[in-house]
Formats: structure tokens, C-alpha cells, sequence
């Protein structure tokens, strides 16, 4: 289905923005997914090119433009073209946003030009290993010393983990207080701050996630991101904009699941004849088709809504929802008509599958999505108590 919320312009950068994946960053793809992380110098090289937080003003190192289609566009390129694990979503999408929208004119001074060129690597650390989803519930605590926070925790499954340079990391401020949270921003050459291992995953094996340790780090009052008792409340406003981005690229990696299975059904043969002639073949892709196409288009919609300031949080697990979990079965269906060949590494759909499992975790978990929209509803068991 034409997607109509692109203009003529849109269309152009996305030429450009193809040009780049397929010519920069795809013929490293494979290497990287060997050793682990993605070489440092591909934000660079993207910074060059002008692809790093378009959002930010060009006097912090971006173009000014705050219409969300051009990163939509960028992260669905990466996807179809570059390399999944290349994180530049997370770095210009739902980590450098803090800075941009909670940090001081001294903080956006000294940390943006530095991002938007790639040669600062953010990340974010939020989760905990006995938290997961209940971020509420962290134990990672900063104490308020006077000149200084003094920072003590853990998180762990923190993407970017051993190549970034500047985190942001949620903390508790208040002992008593579920709530009473800050944001703190923690250079990784500050003492008492450790990398722990980097993490073997199921997928994703270009993206670096890691363990990090804080050990009385002392963050100095100039890296406080916000209100130091509101970080809750903060991580709350942007997970919006986070689960966006994951339903932008779960559909743009469902459709290029597609798009490789059309393309080798209509190749491969038996008894004969190309499979994707049987009706078996036929039906199953047809059914992915039409849920492509309505799902593509719910998720379009919410990017217009998001730049128009209108994405509630509901409409954002919907989009997170239905992207994630579509992209799992699409994916799921093309390896069986892969057959064999789906089961083998070397063919891309095989590495998609596992690529693909993380999506109904990361970024709030299916089951939290449904929660959300569950309370929206006027279903929320705590109110009826």
C-alpha cells in the first residue's frame, strides 16, 4: 500500500540515506556480528553524513529539523540495508532526546556537538537485574553530598555498554519515596565507574549490551539531568517517543522479512515448480500482506501524531504492540517457507528470527503494553481495590 504521510523531499533523503547503508555500513555487517559491537567509527561516519540527531539545533551539531519521518526514514534503512545491531536509534532517538529536552544550555553546549558528530557513544541505564519492567523498584541509589552525587548500583542489559561514552543513568534519590528518582549524566572515564562483561545474546550480535557498575561515583550537581526527584516521571515522558521507534523498526524488519521470502519463493523450486505457487505459499503470504499493510499504516499515523505532539502512551503501546508482535510471526512464517535454508545462518531470514525475539521484551514487554491499554480502557483493578 502507498504510504502517504511522505512528501517528494522525505522521499529523496531516503535515496540518499539507502545510499549510505548499502555503500558504509552493510559490506562490515558480517564482521561486526563476529566480534561483537559495531566499530566506533560508523557514528562517525554517519555523523559525517549528517544522519545523527536531526532534531538538534545546528549551533549543537544538527540540521534543525524536528519532523520525525526523516529519522523514521533513517531507522528503517539501517534495517533494511545496514545493520540491525548499528544502535543509531538508540543514540540519536531515545537516549541524546534527555539531553536535548531535560539538559541546561551548559549541558547541550558541552555534550550534543560531540553526539551529533558520533564521537560521544551514548547509552542509557535504567534496568536492573532484579527490576526488569518495574523501574519503580531500581536499587541503583545516589546520595546528595553536597557539591556532588554520590552514585552506587548496578544495571545491567544496557545497550552500547562497552563502546559508550556518556550515559544517562536513573537513580534513586529519595530512599522513601517509590518514585523519588533522578537522571544522571556519567562520563565513562569517571572513577568507580566499571564495565562489566559484554553479554551473550540470543540475537542482535553486532549490538554491544553490557553490565555497568557504579562504585561511589561522584557525579558532579552540573550532570543532573532535570529535577533530581522527577526522573520517574521523565523516563515516563519519553517512552512514548522509545516505543515508537521500536514499532518503526519491527515493521520496517517484518516488511523486509517479506520482501526476502517473496523474492525466494518466487526462485526456489519443487515438484517442478516454484513453491510460492502452491497455495499453501500463496495464502500465507497474502494473510502477511494485509497485515503488513494496516499495521504499516497504524504505525505511519502515530509518527504523524507523535510530530504533531498528539502520541499518548496508549497509542504508543498499540503501535509497540501490534509492530513487535507482527514482525515475530512474520518472521516466524518466512523461515518455514525458507524451509531448510531457514534454519542456516548464512541466510539472512535465519539471523532475522533470532534478531527478532528481543522486540516483545525491550522497551516494555508485550504483557506491559497490554496493561497500559488495558488501564485506558478504565480496567485498572488498583482503582477498583
Amino acid at each position: 500500500m502507498r504510504r502517504l504521510i511522505f512528501d517528494a523531499e522525505h522521499e529523496r533523503f531516503r535515496d540518499s540515506v539507502r545510499r549510505f547503508f548499502q555503500t558504509e555500513i552493510a559490506p562490515h555487517a558480517a564482521r561486526w556480528r563476529e566480534q561483537g559491537y559495531v566499530d566506533r567509527w560508523a557514528y562517525e561516519k554517519a555523523g559525517e553524513h549528517s544522519l545523527m540527531l536531526m532534531w538538534a539545533e545546528p549551533r549543537y551539531g544538527g540540521a534543525g529539523v524536528k519532523d520525525f519521518r526523516y529519522e523514521q526514514i533513517v531507522y528503517e534503512e539501517n534495517i533494511r540495508h545496514g545493520e540491525i545491531g548499528f544502535y543509531i536509534n538508540l543514540h540519536s532517538g531515545l537516549v541524546a532526546p534527555y539531553i536535548g529536552e531535560l539538559g541546561t544550555e551548559e549541558q547541550k553546549a558541552k555534550y550534543l556537538p560531540d553526539c551529533a558528530a558520533g564521537k560521544t557513544i551514548l547509552g542509557i541505564a535504567m534496568t536492573e537485574p532484579g527490576a526488569g519492567s518495574d523501574l519503580a523498584g531500581m536499587k541503583t541509589r545516589a546520595e546528595d553530598c553536597g557539591d556532588y552525587w554520590l552514585l552506587n548500583g548496578s544495571k545491567t542489559f544496557v545497550s552500547n555498554g562497552q563502546l559508550g561514552d556518556l550515559f544517562v543513568v536513573a537513580a534513586r534519590t529519595v530512599p522513601d519515596q517509590r518514585y523519588g528518582i533522578g537522571l544522571f549524566l556519567v562520563e565513562g572515564d569517571m572513577p568507580g565507574f566499571q564495565r562489566g562483561r559484554r553479554l551473550a545474546k540470543m540475537g542482535l550480535h553486532a549490538q554491544d549490551t553490557s553490565e555497568l557498575f557504579f562504585d561511589n561515583v561522584k557525579v558532579p550537581k552540573a550532570n543532573v539531568l532535570g529535577d533530581p526527584v522527577k526522573g520517574f516521571g521523565y523516563l515516563s515522558r519519553f517512552l512514548s517517543g522509545e516505543r515508537l521507534i521500536a514499532a518503526v523498526g519491527s515493521i520496517a524488519a517484518a516488511q523486509t522479512a517479506f520482501d526476502l521470502t517473496l523474492q525466494y519463493v518466487q526462485e526456489r523450486t519443487a515438484f517442478g515448480r516454484p513453491i510460492g505457487t502452491f497455495q499453501n505459499s500463496r495464502f500465507k503470504l497474502a494473510a502477511m500482506r494485509a497485515q503488513l499493510d494496516a499495521v504499516q499504516t497504524f504505525v505511519d499515523q502515530c509518527v504523524l501524531e507523535y510530530n504533531a505532539g498528539r502520541l499518548t502512551p496508549e497509542l504508543a503501546a498499540e503501535a509497540k504492540l501490534l509492530a513487535t508482535e507482527l514482525e515475530n510471526r512474520v518472521i516466524d512464517e518466512c523461515v518455514q517457507l525458507h524451509g531448510g535454508a531457514g534454519y542456516m545462518e548464512e541466510y539472512r531470514i535465519c539471523r532475522m528470527f533470532t534478531d527478532a525475539r528481543v522486540t516483545r521484551i525491550f522497551a516494555g514487554s508485550s504483557e506491559i503494553m497490554k496493561e497500559i491499554i488495558g488501564r485506558s480502557l478504565g480496567l485498572d483493578e488498583r482503582k477498583r481495590a
